[in-house]
């Protein structure tokens, strides 16, 4: 197994501690102080980014990309970002119907690149897919550590970076699908 698909594994792996510190903290399982697994959550979710961001530099850069890595990187982001967005419903922190959104965009590209791949086509990412998922990845920070009680802006900025959120997570699904059309037809 080479880095960039360790890294994935890493990922995935990062995923249990990662909820364990933020729900446990939320439940009061680690004392009093909430702050502090939820530091120790920020941490593990802003490593487990970074190394989506690294993997796949590593991997073209080396040319190291691997059936395997192709499969379980985009795999590996949507788990950590649902997991993410599942346990902030949990804590209060996000409208279930706004998780419910990005979780069924990210299930109806899943869905459509394995059609596409079936037909031998290959969809790379576009750009607004990427800027939805720094979206995403900065939206959970906040999320993440709600600092609301001691800067009362924080929460305006925190729904602000949500709401941009959705809409590109949106607009990301209507570009890919209008730009792959072509796949469908024929499929149903």
């Amino acid at each position: 197994m080479n880095l960039p698909n360790k890294l994935t594994v890493f990922r995935v792996i990062l995923i249990v501690p990662f909820v364990v510190a933020l729900l446990g903290g939320a439940a009061g399982w680690f004392g009093e102080n909430l702050l502090i697994p939820e530091l120790v959550a920020l941490a593990i979710f802003i490593i487990a980014s970074l190394t989506d961001m690294l993997d796949g530099k590593i991997a073209r850069k080396y040319n190291l990309i691997t059936n395997f890595g192709k499969f379980m990187d985009p795999l590996a982001d949507k788990l950590l970002v649902s997991a993410a967005l599942i346990a902030l419903v949990s804590m209060g922190r996000i409208p279930a119907w706004v998780v419910i959104i990005i979780i069924s965009r990210e299930f109806i590209i899943s869905g459509f690149r394995l059609v596409a791949a079936d037909n031998r086509v290959v969809i790379a990412a576009s750009y607004w897919g990427k800027f939805k998922t720094v979206f995403q990845m900065v939206m959970v920070c906040l999320m993440i550590v709600d600092l609301s009680w001691v800067w009362p802006w924080a929460g305006v900025v925190t729904d602000v970076v949500m709401w941009i959120s959705l809409l590109l997570t949106v607009i990301s699904l209507v570009d890919y699908l209008v730009k792959n059309r072509d796949v469908m037809k024929g499929q149903m």
